[in-house]
């Protein structure tokens, strides 16, 4: 039971100290306690943790321009981050997990501020049918973090510049193009500021939890573990993972999200296995390189130990099983 609540601003917007405190309050949330943290990133691209940067983003492009690539913890898709978005997260215990409750707080800031907010899906908040925030979970031990974005006053045209999102996963959805489906709270009030949607989501925080909600500050938490974490996410390893040299390649959308394998072969047999996926749930993905490898190059022979395998797995059971009829169904 949450008996406590605290939020937290970050001072500065680099975006690897941001998701630094961000694990770091992950890990020292009480028993007890809500911990509302918000933060901005500037110029930066944030892919989720199972993505592959190169397909998500004009790495090369953004960083010419000055710009940030960042992995998360949480999956999800690729979003891009600037000066007009506003990020929230919510950190509590397992036990106290609430997504409703969470998203109330959100969607009733929005609403006070006069702004006509509904919920779609699992993971966006839209006004008017265009999203301004969109939401990703992650879960370590017994703690658990829910955050997104809200699109405030964010540049457009340097959103779709940078994101390289594919063809087939705008039509999954049925749209045209990234600014098509996206607005920013400005659009419905003029001259919003962030500190003014700051001030709107603490005082929504309170009325949704029904406690006082108390401050807390960075330089209050360890240096040290901040360093280090933020070493971790500012890492070539963490950001951009192993690129295999890879003979075969294949994609595809499942109604859970997009899927990318990159096989390296050799004598016909499965070396290694690249997985990147944009799925809010990718425990059962990221078994597939260790499933797979050794297996001979066939699609029966994946297919049968993704089935085998997924038969133990009561979980993520219908995820490796729609992988598997994939194997069987398309063109080798």
């Amino acid at each position: 039971m949450i008996e406590r609540t605290s939020y937290i601003f970050s001072p500065g917007v680099n975006p690897y100290e941001n998701l630094a405190v961000e694990e770091y309050l992950l890990t020292h949330c009480g028993d007890d306690q809500c911990i509302l943290y918000l933060w901005q990133n500037q110029h930066t691209v944030v892919i989720g943790r199972n993505q592959n940067a190169w397909k998500e983003c004009r790495v090369e492009k953004l960083k010419d321009e000055g710009g940030h690539l960042v992995r998360r913890l949480s999956g999800g898709g690729a979003v891009y981050h600037d000066l007009g978005n506003l990020n929230f997260t919510f950190l509590v215990r397992k036990e106290n997990y609430d997504l409703t409750k969470q998203l109330d707080v959100i969607l009733k800031a929005v609403r006070d501020l006069g702004i006509p907010a509904e919920k779609s899906g699992r993971n966006d908040l839209l006004a008017e049918g265009r999203k301004f925030s969109g939401n990703a979970f992650y879960e370590r031990g017994g703690s658990c973090y829910h955050h997104g974005t809200l699109m405030v006053d964010v540049d457009l045209m340097k959103l779709n510049r940078y994101l390289s999102v594919s063809e087939e996963k705008l039509a999954s959805k049925g749209v045209a193009s990234v600014p098509s489906r996206v607005v920013n709270l400005t659009d419905f009030v003029p001259g919003l500021t962030i500190e003014e949607v700051e001030k709107a989501l603490i005082d929504a925080f309170h009325q949704v939890y029904k406690v006082s909600p108390t401050p807390l500050k960075i330089q209050d938490l360890d240096e040290e573990k901040l360093a280090e974490n933020t070493r971790k996410m500012s890492s070539w390893d963490w950001i951009y993972g192993r690129k295999l040299d890879f003979q075969y390649e294949m994609e595809h959308r499942f109604d859970w999200g997009m899927l990318q394998l990159q096989f390296a072969l050799s004598e016909g047999c499965v070396r290694d296995v690249a997985v990147y996926t944009d799925a809010l749930y990718a425990k059962p993905l990221e078994t597939l390189s260790k499933v797979l490898t050794g297996c001979r190059f066939e699609k029966s022979e994946l297919a049968g130990q993704l089935r085998t395998f997924a038969s133990q797995y009561a979980e993520g059971k219908a995820m490796l099983n729609d992988v598997a009829d994939w194997f069987m169904e398309r063109d080798w």
